[in-house]
């Protein structure tokens, strides 16, 4: 069959700046990400020295402020920068959604010497985050969590268990959710722990459909002992602060299964324009045609509605609704693009000499992480109808 590059989306970027950032964001993926990325997916190797070079280049901090080793771009084009990365190797996409995740609670709601401390390190130093809500036993209910933080003078000691903990075990720094009040959201505060904290451990990487070079772990605190001066905002705040940067974090997922969705499609037209049957290209045939033309409208209304999200983000209005949105629809749209490019490939589709396989595995999680489609249904009708009556 003939190399059939795929065609760069046509973005709508705010400046110049923008446009050369996407460039380089592009250049980067095409060189040294995409080339790897099947290999070291089937290794379950995560590629370290990658997140090192996004951080030399300015790439991990893009939505933070310059002040502290940001970049200071708006969500419209940080959101377009993981949807190329995402395109390329998901699991680099997803890992720079869930460090910026990570970052959040200090950057939104830490003092201005907490930021000043440790921000730079986080934001261009080459140190990567993990963000710690969900329990073995509290996950769409993470109101419920049993992780405890207990006030030792000064300090505060931590014991409990998280789970499916993205960069589980290589992060340097973890976001940590603990409760330190009544039960319920409001005894919930937040923390930034070292990753090489004393009492710190993780469980063996979960064996996982996709995403494997994408370490997921148990995080155990057997006793780890911070400062309250890694205590991030007011005690009691941490739920707050959780929903907060989870709004944030869907776009980031929600901009991830575009761009994963992307891929597969340029694999499948590449495929229906060179394949041959009945002596002419099964591109030619109306039934292909319909498919791509239903996959290639799927990702262009996701894509916008991610981007809609993200401006009413910048602009400083209410964007819980839209986010949820975002992440339900792209999401979706994800597992069933990939789904119809392992179709429109047929026989070799279900091959692992063909990045679509792979493709519709990873789609599959993104409709479970930072909040279920079935949760995010949840969040959208009580904007619209108020809370459920009890």
């Amino acid at each position: 069959m003939p190399d059939r590059a795929p065609q760069p989306v046509d973005r709508q970027l705010p400046t110049d700046e923008a446009r050369e950032l996407l460039s380089l964001v592009r250049d980067i993926a095409q060189r040294e990400i995409a080339p790897k990325a099947a290999e070291e997916e089937d290794a379950s190797r995560f590629p370290r020295e990658v997140f090192t070079l996004l951080s030399d280049s300015g790439l991990l901090g893009l939505p933070y402020d310059t002040e502290y080793g940001g970049g200071e771009q708006p969500y419209e084009v940080y959101l377009q920068v993981l949807e190329e990365l995402a395109t390329a190797r998901l699991t680099v996409g997803l890992g720079v959604s869930v460090h910026t995740l990570a970052a959040y609670g200090l950057a939104r709601f830490g003092t201005k010497e907490q930021q000043a401390a440790h921000l730079p390190a986080m934001l261009g130093g080459g140190l990567l985050g993990a963000y710690c809500l969900s329990e073995p036993a509290a996950g769409s209910d993470a109101a419920s969590l049993r992780t405890k933080a207990v006030r030792n003078g000064d300090s505060w000691v931590i014991d409990g268990t998280k789970s499916w903990i993205t960069h589980g075990g290589i992060a340097d720094f973890y976001t940590v959710m603990a409760r330190t009040g009544a039960d319920g959201p409001r005894g919930i505060t937040a923390f930034l722990v070292p990753g090489d904290a004393e009492g710190l451990s993780a469980a063996a990487p979960e064996k996982k459909m996709g995403m494997k070079g994408s370490p997921t772990a148990q995080i155990h605190f057997d006793g780890v002992r911070v400062g309250d001066d890694r205590r991030l905002g007011e005690e009691g705040q941490g739920f707050t602060i959780a929903l907060s940067s989870l709004d944030a974090g869907r776009l980031g997922i929600a901009a991830c299964a575009i761009g994963l969705a992307q891929a597969a499609l340029d694999e499948a037209v590449a495929y229906a324009a060179g394949r041959q049957q009945f002596g002419r290209p099964i591109g030619d045939f109306q039934g292909l045609r319909f498919l791509i033309a239903d996959m290639a409208t799927r990702i262009e209304a996701g894509r916008a509605l991610y981007l809609a999200a993200a401006r009413l983000r910048d602009a400083g209005r209410p964007f819980s609704k839209q986010a949820a949105m975002a992440k339900l629809h792209c999401t979706d749209a994800a597992m069933k693009v990939t789904t119809d490019a392992v179709q429109i490939l047929g026989g070799y589709g279900y091959t692992a000499d063909f990045p679509v396989e792979r493709y519709m595995r990873e789609a599959k999680v993104l409709q479970i992480v930072e909040g279920t489609n079935q949760i995010q249904r949840l969040v959208i009708g009580r904007h619209l109808l108020g809370p459920e009556s009890r």
